[in-house]
């Protein structure tokens, strides 16, 4: 099973990572900021990667450098897990409804990391939570996995289901670029012979 751990700990966060790529869309998460939580669980779920965070920050000052850590540890699980990436289908898109929020992600596990956000929000927040956020965790997921990013709300009310559509479409993206291709197995899908750098 194409699994990892990562463990981060700085002055500002301690945090602990676990995925297996091929999993069942399990996930136990518990980084003290619960729209977040609610948030990974969702990313989880929907793309079958089973996900593990244990994460202790510095909410006492917010919680940027919380959330960000998170998508850097779970960038580079993503990415160790992923090994060579031998045999992924590495492209993948969708358009992900949510009653009346439409939100467009697509993917390239490309090795080379990069993020195109076309996302905004009404409101600072969610609850408690700062919904600039959102583009924080992306950004530093998709930098630490080494993938291409693009996501786009093309149009949503709630800001509740604007980011919670953004985390499952990225889920449903990353379910179908990760699989293995049948066909292609045996082989780093890329005419360069690596997607590691």
């Amino acid at each position: 099973m194409r699994s990892a751990e990562v463990i981060r700990n700085t002055n500002e966060t301690r945090i602990s990572v676990k995925v297996a790529l091929d999993g069942t869309g399990q996930y136990d998460v518990a980084t003290g900021v619960g729209f977040f939580d609610h948030m990974l669980e969702q990313l989880a779920r929907h793309s079958l990667i089973d996900i593990n965070v244990q994460a202790h920050g510095d909410l006492h000052i917010d919680q940027h450098h919380t959330v960000e850590d998170v998508g850097i540890a779970l960038g580079q699980a993503i990415s160790q897990a992923l090994g060579e990436r031998v045999g992924i289908t590495r492209y993948a898109s969708i358009d992900l409804p949510m009653d009346e929020t439409l939100t467009f992600a697509a993917v390239d596990v490309s090795g080379r990391p990069y993020l195109v956000w076309n996302v905004e929000f009404t409101h600072p927040k969610v609850g408690d939570f700062d919904t600039e956020l959102v583009r924080e965790f992306f950004h530093a997921l998709a930098q630490n996995a080494g993938m291409t990013l693009h996501v786009k709300n093309l149009y949503g009310d709630n800001n509740h289901h604007v980011a919670e559509t953004c985390f499952k479409a990225v889920a449903r993206v990353l379910r179908q670029a990760l699989a293995i291709d049948q066909r292609m197995a045996d082989q780093v899908p890329s005419t360069k012979g690596t997607l590691t750098g």
